[in-house]
């Protein structure tokens, strides 16, 4: 008998075949995830799950009599909806889909700083309420990426990804902080300045931009001491994990001036935005877009299946996080 699989989000058609090639698959109708009772029942039901970021995974459910799921692949690389403690307490592995979102993710952040720079977002919204008066010299001016320093908070695949598009795109000087300083090849790579500590990096960046982990330890990085410590003019981007940013502490420095201005494609209760920001001119929202392009959802799917696929031949796992 094929292992029973739960899929609990919607994936691209491609995706779909394959799991329901492999196994006995049941494949979800919609997009809303699974309350706790559900998941409880699929823990009981199911061989392995295939989960996403926002269905939240905790140690009740890993410690149900009657378990049943032996492997959750997750369809994602991040991690933090899974209590990974209780799953290796509990004997459950647990795999995600790292690498193959690099690029997309990358690209949503230089989009950011371009749509920032540029007042796209703004200027989109003044068209679209019939409010544009035509073409004036001074009009919507915004500023050029390369008068500007970018500092990458996180220094990964897609922190060195972003370093990458905005030297050839810009020519934009890096700087960067992170808890392991990279190789020299690597900073020369990208012409890359590290710095000691957080506060010297938000002290000389003109856009910060974050590509931390999420978890505990990266909560509220971004406060409101950090946010008094980037310069006046200085912008935020966040593609890495909403939770990373105090988003009450953002509003009032986006409101009292303090810096002047953010992009954001995650936020602290996806997916609901903190209502200060929704009516800010001078911040971007997107709807978490990093990963959001064929190729990429394509691939963390595959990548996703070759992990429970090794599980069920018992080989290793790729990506196997616990």
């Amino acid at each position: 008998m094929k292992p029973k699989v739960l899929v609990t989000r919607r994936l691209p058609a491609a995706v779909e075949q394959r799991v329901s090639e492999s196994y006995d698959a049941t494949l979800a109708t919609h997009d809303e995830g699974l309350s706790a009772a559900e998941i409880a029942e699929a823990m009981r039901t199911y061989d392995a799950l295939c989960p996403s970021i926002l269905d939240k995974i905790g140690a009740d459910a890993l410690n149900l009599d009657g378990r049943r799921v032996k492997v959750m692949a997750n369809y994602g690389a991040g991690i933090e909806h899974i209590d990974l403690a209780a799953a290796k307490a509990a004997g459950v592995v647990v795999s995600n889909t790292p690498d193959v979102l690099t690029e997309a993710t990358a690209e949503i952040a230089v989009l950011l700083m371009l749509m920032l720079a540029r007042r796209a977002g703004e200027g989109e919204r003044q068209l679209r309420a019939g409010e544009w008066r035509g073409w004036r010299p001074t009009h919507m001016m915004g500023s050029e990426l390369s008068a500007k320093r970018l500092g990458l908070i996180g220094f990964g695949r897609i922190g060195q990804a972003t370093a990458r598009l905005a030297k050839a795109g810009w020519n934009m000087p890096i700087s960067y902080y992170s808890r392991r300083r990279a190789a020299p090849e690597v900073e020369a790579a990208y012409d890359a300045k590290y710095c000691e500590s957080l506060e010297a990096l938000l002290a000389e960046a003109d856009v910060v931009s974050l590509h931390t982990t999420g978890g505990a330890e990266t909560r509220h990085m971004i406060d409101a001491a950090r946010l008094s410590q980037m310069k006046p003019g200085a912008v935020l981007i966040n593609t890495a994990r909403g939770p990373v940013v105090d988003e009450a502490a953002l509003v009032e420095a986006l409101a009292a001036g303090r810096i002047a201005g953010a992009g954001l494609d995650v936020y602290e209760q996806e997916p609901k935005v903190h209502p200060g920001l929704l009516g800010m001119e001078n911040v971007v929202l997107l709807p978490h877009l990093g990963s959001a392009m064929v190729e990429t959802r394509v691939a963390m799917g595959m990548r996703m299946l070759d992990n429970l696929d090794a599980f069920f031949a018992g080989t290793e796992l790729r990506d196997r996080v616990a």
